[in-house]
Formats: structure tokens, C-alpha cells, sequence
């Protein structure tokens, strides 16, 4: 227990007094207390320091000029967006991207052997057979024609095992597992057993036969890149039918892996933009007034383009500017073209709109942490 009160504010010191037989003494000097007072007050003064230091990297220290740049980048890749990606089938970014699918769909299959160079269909063919999968059933002339509405266009879409993502993945390995095929047709999911007689994992162990599958499932999706039933009981929503029913008519419109790659176009070009110009101002300025004192690593640690707070905020800037220019394009085909709903959310940039919503959810987290620690240095 201290032996003393400090009061700083007041430049007060009071020290205990303790009494015994031998009389009256104090229990420490006013020498040793006020070094233990320093000692406090360094401490606190170094917290004060470092929680002030904290919240000005939270602060973004945009200027005029980082907003002109940021909202000029968001309208110059939504222009780019409305004429050059527009719609699958309408769009000229598209036509390069599925030639980008195309020639690698044919370059994986030269690694395995393939020598077609003209045929893109042939070298499709020719992945199919090698990376053999259960759940491939188009529809056409089986049964799941007649129940589940399969089909060769839509049954890409519909096999959760056809899905680019670790659910995906794993409803592919479980599907070759048991030699069966998911499918979900009108919000339910049917379990089409004994898919395919001529079909066979191989491997010889647990871990042979998972290690088969994945590059079976890699193989099968390169491949489509370019290109007896059981009932679970799942009982679907009205919103899950309406919701399945709307991405299928959107996919079957060719809202698809490639065309998603051909939305990112736009949207990884205005990052670069925001990112360049930040880093491209602060070097000039740096090298124009900057202080010889700062070294080259210390100031790309302050003005790191991908961490920053300030380039940050101007990344918002740009996505939402980006997202404005997009919906208005989409308001005025809607009310001058006349599209309807569907053809109006094929123009819509959903990767834009989720890094601009990704974007909006650091600002709110960094608002929160600098209130924080505002109120952390306060009580200080």
C-alpha cells in the first residue's frame, strides 16, 4: 500500500505519518515519493502518447484534392462499366474474358495431353473424360428431366457440386463418395442416388481417394469454365423458391463465373487508380518537402497504400462514387429503355457493390475504435 497521495493537478503531495513508542516518523521521504510519482505519471503520459498515436492512424487525413481524385476515379470506371461490361451477351470486356477462359480451358488441357489446337469443345471433351465425376446429369433423356427440371443448360448451376467454393467442394467429394448427385431445383435439394454406374473413385486409402476427388472436382470446373431419386425433407420458403427461380433466370441470361470476372475488371482497376494516386502524391511531396531525417521504409510504413486510413476513406469514396454512377445507369434504362427487373440486375455491378459495403464496414469499425480510445484517454 502507497505511503502517499499525490494530487498533480493541485501540486499537492501528502505522505502518511505513522507514530510509535519512539515518537513520530514519516514511513517514506519526500524524496523517494515524488520519484515514484514521476515514475507514475511517465507511465501514464506514455499510455496518454501511444492512445493519441493510435487514434490519429484510425483518423483518415484526406484533402480537396484526395476526394476530387477518389470521386473522378469511382465516375471513370462507372463509365467504363456501363459501356464496355453492360450485360452478359452485350458486353465487350465479356468477349475478352471468355477468350481468356477459353484459351486456358485449352492450355490445362495440353498438360494432360490434349493436341486439338483449334477446338474448344474438344478440348472440354476431352477434361470430361479424364476428370470423371458422378454428377454431371444434364437432364436430357432421365428422369430428373421430368421431375426436377435438369437440363443441359441449367444443371451447371443447379449440382451444388458444380459450385467454385469450398461447399462446392464439399458436396463434390461427398458426391463421388457415395456416386451420387445434389441438386437443387425450386428451393429443395434432391439427392439423385447411384448417379453413374461407369463411375469410380480411385485411390487406395481414405486419403488417396479425398486427394482424387479435389482434383477431379479442379479438373471438372476448368472443364466448365468455358461451358434413382430421393427427396430431403427441407421444406422451402416462398422467398427461397423466388430467390432460386431469380438467380436461375439470371444464370441462364449468362450471369455466370466469367462474366463475374469481367465486373471485377472495373472494379480492380478503380483500386489501382486510388491506391496509385495516394502513394504518387505523398511520394512527390515527400521528395519536395519532405524531411531528409525520414528514411524511405519509414515512410512507406506511415504512408502504406494498402493499410492507411487516409487511402482507405478514399477507396470508399471511389466505390460509392463507382456504385452511384452504376444505379443511375440502371434508373435510366429502367424508365427510358424500359428493361425489366432482371435485365436491370444483370447491369448492376454486385462485385462494386460489395467492396463498397466491405469499404462502408471499416469506416464504421475504425469510427467505433477511435470513440474508444477517445474515451480510454479521457479517464486517463
Amino acid at each position: 500500500m502507497n505511503n502517499y497521495e499525490s494530487d498533480e493537478k493541485n501540486g499537492i503531495l501528502e505522505l502518511s505519518l505513522n507514530v510509535n513508542e519512539e515518537g513520530f516518523y514519516f514511513s517514506s521521504s519526500i524524496k523517494d515519493a515524488l520519484e515514484i510519482a514521476n515514475e507514475e505519471k511517465t507511465e501514464l503520459d506514455t499510455l496518454i502518447n501511444e492512445s493519441i498515436d493510435s487514434i490519429k492512424k484510425l483518423k483518415p487525413e484526406c484533402d480537396k484534392l484526395d476526394y476530387s481524385l477518389a470521386i473522378s476515379s469511382g465516375i471513370m470506371c462507372g463509365i467504363v462499366d456501363i459501356f464496355l461490361v453492360n450485360i452478359p451477351k452485350e458486353s465487350s470486356l465479356g468477349e475478352m474474358t471468355d477468350k481468356w477462359f477459353a484459351n486456358k480451358t485449352k492450355e490445362f488441357a495440353k498438360l494432360y495431353g490434349w493436341n486439338d489446337n483449334d477446338s474448344l469443345s474438344s478440348a472440354i471433351s476431352f477434361l470430361e473424360k479424364i476428370f470423371k465425376i458422378p454428377y454431371d446429369q444434364n437432364g436430357i433423356g432421365d428422369i430428373a428431366s421430368k421431375f426436377i427440371g435438369l437440363s443441359a443448360q441449367n444443371h451447371h448451376f443447379k449440382s451444388l457440386a458444380h459450385n467454385p467454393s469450398l461447399l462446392g467442394l464439399f458436396f463434390s467429394i461427398l458426391n463421388q463418395f457415395t456416386n451420387s448427385s445434389s441438386i437443387v431445383s425450386n428451393g429443395e435439394l434432391y439427392i439423385l442416388q447411384d448417379a453413374d454406374n461407369r463411375f469410380e473413385l480411385h485411390g487406395n486409402s481414405l486419403a488417396g481417394k479425398i486427394y482424387c476427388g479435389f482434383v477431379n472436382w479442379i479438373g471438372h470446373l476448368v472443364s466448365d469454365m468455358s461451358g434413382s431419386q430421393r427427396k430431403l425433407n427441407i421444406s422451402p420458403t416462398k422467398f427461397d423458391k423466388t430467390f432460386n427461380e431469380l438467380a436461375l433466370d439470371l444464370y441462364l441470361k449468362g450471369y455466370d463465373l466469367r462474366f463475374q470476372t469481367t465486373q471485377v475488371i472495373p472494379v480492380f482497376i478503380n483500386e489501382m487508380i486510388v491506391r496509385l494516386f495516394y502513394s504518387l502524391r505523398r511520394l512527390i511531396h515527400y521528395y519536395s518537402y519532405g524531411d531528409e531525417n525520414i528514411s524511405i521504409a519509414s515512410f512507406l510504413e506511415i504512408y502504406n497504400p494498402f493499410t492507411n486510413a487516409t487511402v482507405k476513406r478514399m477507396l470508399t469514396v471511389a466505390h460509392g462514387s463507382f456504385c452511384i454512377v452504376d444505379l443511375s445507369d440502371v434508373m435510366i434504362s429502367k424508365y427510358i429503355k424500359g428493361r425489366d427487373i432482371k435485365e436491370l440486375l444483370l447491369k448492376v455491378n454486385i462485385i462494386d457493390v460489395g467492396r463498397f459495403i466491405i469499404s462502408l464496414y471499416g469506416e464504421i469499425d475504425r469510427y467505433t475504435q477511435i470513440n474508444k480510445k477517445e474515451r480510454d484517454v479521457k479517464l486517463l
